[in-house]
């Protein structure tokens, strides 16, 4: 039988899963975006969606690897790096839809290989920050629980479930009431929103210890 977590870290674990659900739920409200945005550029096509999913799943995995060795050497404290990440894709969200319409403009005489290569530049920055922020976060989260199968398994399912949220979300009423750049926005926020959290949970922690 494990011995009874601290109060402290109960919060923490039940802030730590809400902010992974929203993490989730902003991650996948940008896939959608950014694709419905390359369809400016390539036009409806399977190119479109194969940039999208390909550089998702690059970004992913090099952030994985990426977020793996920062939660084993980084001296600045995991809660806070994964706040900085939520604020960088924030941040590239932001800006996002007009990148991508300066990027049609530029490209607009370029080889489909050339815009390709420009609109999957572009989105490999956010994803690997997107694919840092779990094994950030599972490091943390292991290193408070000391149960590895747990840990990881309650993030991968707080993160899927908060992106199946936002698929239903973004097909029943998001897209259609707000838009694109009111989609973006709300995810930007939620980013906002998750490292804000995350960062004050972290402050008032320190202020009372």
């Amino acid at each position: 039988m494990q011995p009874a977590r601290p109060a402290s870290w109960l919060f923490s674990e039940v802030l730590l899963h809400l902010v992974f659900f929203l993490s989730g739920f902003a991650a996948i409200l940008y896939q959608l975006i950014w694709q419905r945005s390359l369809f400016t550029i390539y036009g409806t096509s399977s190119e479109s969606v194969t940039i999208v999913v390909t550089v998702f799943m690059l970004g992913l995995g090099i952030g994985g690897l990426l977020g793996g060795a920062l939660s084993r050497s980084a001296r600045w404290p995991l809660p806070v790096l994964f706040a900085i990440a939520e604020l960088l894709i924030g941040g590239f969200g932001l800006c996002s839809l007009q990148l991508f319409a300066w990027t049609a403009s530029v490209t607009a005489d370029a080889a489909a290989l050339q815009v390709g290569l420009a609109a999957f530049a572009i989105l490999l920055f956010p994803t690997i920050f997107m694919g840092a922020t779990l094994p950030m976060l599972a490091a943390y989260a292991v290193g408070q629980t000391r149960n590895v199968g747990r840990s990881v398994g309650m993030l991968y399912f707080v993160n899927t479930f908060g992106s199946a949220a936002g698929c239903v979300a973004a097909s029943a009423f998001l897209f259609a009431r707000l838009g694109q750049e009111g989609a973006v926005r709300l995810a930007v926020g939620v980013n906002f929103v998750v490292a804000a959290c995350v960062l004050g949970a972290f402050l008032r922690r320190r202020i009372a210890s």
